[in-house]
């Protein structure tokens, strides 16, 4: 079966040929790069201007005179490493929650067997239509009754019921090859240490793409932690950044969004490999 391309191998032999495809490429390279790196520029750069020059039509590209009191000013004056601690603690705390309580509900509908399985895992996979919004109220009231407001578990235990990570996870666990499974139960190994020496060291690409969204989620939700946390030294930079923005310059707003994005990006940065490899995982090989 013949397949087209755009550029034939014949054209493409040809110098002029060559020379035109790598200029077109290194067009839209250049054009992607600096649609998605220009407002990353700008945000950054926007925080070293002055207040004046930050705010003038029209704007300058470069600041005039570079100024990095914005950042040490919204470092403190914001209390930018009380709140971003605590968005650690609330990040981390869901992350390992739903890590492993979503792995164990994965692996048990997928390997396991249980009685209803099918039935259990639609009912999983139905949440997912109903939207966030609705269940915002529920949500708020079940963790007042606890008296888990101003707590990090009123985070955590939200996050745990994550229907589509659960889903990511089973879909990988049912393409593990039952071989490999079926050889370390006949060495006697029972079913946690096949969980633990097999299935989890086979699954990391999709650990890796589930501790990403998890991480994520928590990172950037505002409605549900500024329901939750009325006590403004425990919450979260996602919220501070909004309830401490009166009477604060731009420049140093702007510095504080820029400081506040950073451990987002180099998640990303350090995980990119993990992240391409999860999510073009088809299969798994023995």
């Amino acid at each position: 079966m013949s397949t087209r391309t755009l550029v034939s191998p014949a054209a493409l032999a040809r110098p002029r040929g060559k020379a035109a495809y790598w200029t077109v490429f290194a067009t839209v390279v250049v054009l992607f790069a600096l649609a998605f790196l220009f407002p990353v520029y700008w945000m950054v750069t926007g925080a070293m201007k002055s207040p004046d020059e930050v705010t003038r039509t029209p704007p300058t590209l470069v600041p005039e005179q570079w100024h990095l009191g914005g950042y040490t000013d919204a470092w403190d004056l914001m209390q930018l490493p009380q709140h971003l601690w605590n968005t650690v603690v609330q990040a981390a705390g869901a992350w390992a929650f739903q890590l492993v309580l979503c792995t164990a509900a994965a692996y048990a509908l997928s390997r396991l067997n249980p009685a209803f399985g099918k039935v259990i895992l639609g009912g999983i996979l139905a949440t997912l239509m109903v939207p966030a919004q609705a269940l915002v109220v529920p949500k708020y009231l079940t963790v007042a009754d606890l008296g888990l407001l101003n707590n990090p578990l009123a985070i955590w235990l939200p996050a745990v019921a994550n229907a589509f990570n659960l889903y990511l996870l089973k879909r990988f666990f049912d393409q593990i090859p039952r071989d490999v499974l079926e050889a370390a139960e006949m060495d006697g190994a029972g079913k946690l240490r096949v969980l633990w020496s097999i299935v989890l060291p086979m699954s990391r690409p999709v650990l890796g793409v589930v501790s990403i969204f998890a991480l994520v989620a928590v990172w950037q939700d505002f409605l549900w932690p500024l329901m939750v946390f009325s006590d403004t030294d425990k919450q979260p930079i996602s919220v501070a950044l909004v309830q401490l923005s009166q009477n604060i310059q731009l420049t140093v707003l702007i510095a504080a969004m820029v400081i506040a994005s950073i451990p987002m990006v180099a998640l990303f940065l350090v995980f990119q490999r993990h992240i391409v490899a999860g999510i073009s995982a088809g299969s798994t090989k023995g």
